[in-house]
């Protein structure tokens, strides 16, 4: 990991990358920079960073399709901006969460 970065930073950079109407998971991203076991890093990362404006957090869910961070969204505004993407969400789930799934191991070769 390149001194000027720290970890919230990279997971960062990959969060920026991915695209409307997608979604990852929080070990998609940890896998994706060798953090191993580094899911719960990207967990906090997400949970801070809703003050940063270009950080679309609500795009990272659990390895399941749930929306585990809603609470630090407060209300329905994680499923709210997801279905604005065109993600359908029923209690909590993405539906058909496979073909929403974005992976950075793939799509950031």
């Amino acid at each position: 990991m390149p001194k000027e970065h720290n970890a919230f930073d990279l997971i960062y950079q990959i969060v920026r990358q991915i695209p409307v109407g997608r979604v990852t998971s929080y070990g998609a991203i940890a896998t994706f920079l060798g953090m191993k076991g580094g899911a719960r890093m990207v967990g906090w990362a997400m949970n801070a960073s809703h003050t940063i404006s270009d950080i679309p957090a609500h795009r990272v869910v659990n390895r399941n399709g749930l929306l585990t961070g809603k609470n630090f969204f407060g209300g329905n505004r994680m499923q709210e901006l997801l279905e604005s993407e065109g993600i359908r969400v029923e209690n909590d789930q993405i539906i058909h969460f496979e073909g929403h799934f974005w992976d950075p191991s793939i799509e950031l070769l």
